[in-house]
C-alpha cells in the first residue's frame, strides 16, 4: 500500500512529463493497433476488391486446354463438341470444399457467326453464351445466384442485363457502332452460321474497352443454338478468396503427387489458388482448373507488399516510441536525481529504487496503453470504410501482439534510465557535485 502511494504521488507531482509519456504509449499503440489489425483482416478484402476486375481461375475440357497449351490456339467458335464440358456440370463449382471462397462464377461457350440487321450491313461477330444472374438450387440445399453481371463489373452496360434462358442479348460497343444500334438497344439482329439462325433482342449495349467491345454476349441456350452443341459450354470462369501463394503451393501447382501426405493434406485445407483450381478438376468431370497467373500473382503481390508496408510501419513506430519514452524518462530522472539520492541515502537499495521507476513508468504507460487501443480500434474502422467500405474485424490476438510489444519496448526504454539510476552515488548528488 505505501509502495503504491509512493508511485502515485510521484506521478501527480511530474504529471506533465508523465502524460508526454501517455500520449507517446497512447501514439504508438494507435497506430499499432490500426496496422496490425488491417493486417490480419486485410486478405479477404483485398481479394474481393481485385477479384472484380475479372476471374482468377478457368476451368476448360481437358482435350481442349492440351491442345490450347500445345499450339496455342484460340477459339474460333468451332471446337469439337467432345472438347466441351456439360453445362449441367457448372453448378458443381459449389460443392467443392472452399466453396464459401468462390464469390461467383460463369460458364460461358464462345462462337460466331454472321449478324444481320435490318438496314445494316452482314457482320461477323463473336457470339459468348452465358449466364447473367442465373439463381440455383444447390444439392445441400442452398441457393446461389452467378453470372455475367457480377464478374464484369467494370463494364459500362447502357440498358440492362439480358435475362437467363430468353433471346435477349447484350452487344459490345464497338460492334453497335457497326450495326447502328443504339445506346438504350432496343434492336433486333440475327446470327447465322451453318444454315442455323438465331434471333436475338438486344437490350443494352456494353463498353468493355478491350477485344470484348465487338462481341455480342447472351444465354448459354441461344450460343449453344448457333454452335449446335446444345447442352455443352467452352469454359467457365471463377472468381475465388484465395491465400497468396508460397513455395508449398508453387511445388503443388506443378506436381500435388510429389508431395508428402502432411504437405498435401496442408495444400489441400488452404485456399491456395492451385488448391482451389485441383478441387475444381475433381468436381467437374473431363476437366482441367488453371489459374489467371496475371490476377494470381497481383492479388498475392499486392497482398504480401501491403503487408510488410504495414508492418514495417508498426515497427519503426515502436521503435520511435521506445526512443521517446527513454528520453522523457532521463530527462525525469534528471529532474529527481536529488530525490533519488535521498531514497538511496537513507537506505533504499537499488531494487528498490529501480521498482519503484519502473512500476511508475508501467502504470502511466498503461494507461496510455488502454487509450491507444480504443483509438486504435476506431482508426482501423475510419481505414476500414474509406478504403474497403466496410469494417476491419481486429482480432484479440491484435491486441495482446500489441500490449506484449509495447510493454517490451517500455522496458527496454527503461532499462538504461533505470542503470543511470543504479550508477547514482548519493554522496556526490547531495553535495551537488
Amino acid at each position: 500500500m505505501f509502495f503504491m502511494k509512493t508511485v502515485l504521488r510521484s506521478v501527480r507531482r511530474q504529471w506533465r512529463r508523465r502524460l508526454l509519456i501517455a500520449l507517446t504509449v497512447a501514439l504508438s499503440a494507435t497506430v499499432s493497433v490500426a496496422m496490425l489489425g488491417i493486417v490480419f483482416d486485410v486478405q479477404d478484402k483485398l481479394s474481393a476488391e481485385l477479384a472484380a476486375y475479372g476471374s482468377n481461375i478457368t476451368v476448360r475440357a481437358k482435350s481442349d486446354a492440351v491442345v490450347t497449351d500445345l499450339y496455342e490456339t484460340v477459339d474460333d467458335g468451332g471446337t469439337s463438341v467432345d472438347a466441351l464440358l456439360d453445362e449441367a456440370d457448372a453448378k458443381n463449382v459449389k460443392t467443392i470444399f472452399w466453396a464459401y471462397n468462390i464469390t461467383n462464377f460463369a460458364p460461358r461457350l464462345d462462337t460466331s457467326g454472321s449478324v444481320r440487321m435490318e438496314g445494316a450491313t452482314v457482320q461477323t461477330a463473336p457470339v459468348v453464351g452465358t449466364w447473367f444472374a442465373k439463381r440455383m438450387r444447390l444439392d445441400t440445399g442452398e441457393t446461389t445466384v452467378a453470372g455475367m453481371s457480377g464478374m464484369r463489373s467494370w463494364w459500362k452496360l447502357d440498358g440492362r442485363w439480358p435475362k437467363d434462358g430468353t433471346d435477349e442479348a447484350i452487344v459490345g460497343a464497338g460492334l453497335a457502332k457497326r450495326l447502328g444500334i443504339a445506346h438504350d438497344g432496343a434492336a433486333q439482329i440475327t446470327v447465322t452460321r451453318d444454315g442455323h439462325d438465331v434471333p436475338l433482342t438486344v437490350v443494352g449495349v456494353y463498353t468493355a474497352k478491350d477485344g470484348d467491345d465487338d462481341a455480342i454476349y447472351t444465354s448459354t441456350v441461344n450460343a449453344q443454338a448457333v454452335a449446335d452443341a446444345p447442352g455443352k459450354i467452352g469454359q467457365i470462369e471463377v472468381k475465388a478468396l484465395t491465400t497468396p501463394e508460397n513455395e508449398l503451393a508453387r511445388r503443388a501447382s506443378k506436381n500435388p503427387a510429389m508431395l508428402s501426405q502432411e504437405e498435401w493434406e496442408t495444400w489441400y485445407c488452404t485456399a491456395y489458388a492451385s488448391s482451389i483450381a485441383y478441387q475444381l478438376e475433381e468436381a467437374i468431370p473431363g476437366s482441367v482448373a488453371r489459374q489467371v497467373r496475371q490476377v494470381s500473382a497481383l492479388q498475392g503481390d499486392v497482398m504480401t507488399k501491403t503487408r510488410t508496408v504495414m508492418i514495417v510501419m508498426t515497427a519503426l513506430c515502436l521503435v520511435a516510441a521506445a526512443i521517446a519514452v527513454a528520453n522523457l524518462m532521463a530527462a525525469a530522472i534528471g529532474e529527481r536525481s536529488g530525490e533519488l539520492a535521498l531514497l538511496k541515502a537513507v537506505g533504499a537499495n537499488d531494487g528498490a529504487v529501480a521498482r519503484l521507476l519502473l512500476a511508475e513508468t508501467l502504470l502511466v504507460a498503461f494507461a496510455g496503453l488502454l487509450v491507444g487501443i480504443g483509438a486504435g480500434i476506431g482508426v482501423a474502422q475510419l481505414i476500414g470504410h474509406l478504403v474497403f467500405g466496410a469494417g476491419i474485424t481486429v482480432r484479440p490476438l491484435v491486441l495482446l501482439l500489441v500490449s506484449v510489444l509495447i510493454t517490451a519496448s517500455i522496458l527496454a526504454a527503461s532499462v538504461a534510465s533505470i542503470r543511470s539510476v543504479i550508477r547514482l552515488q548519493p554522496a556526490q548528488v547531495l553535495h551537488g557535485r
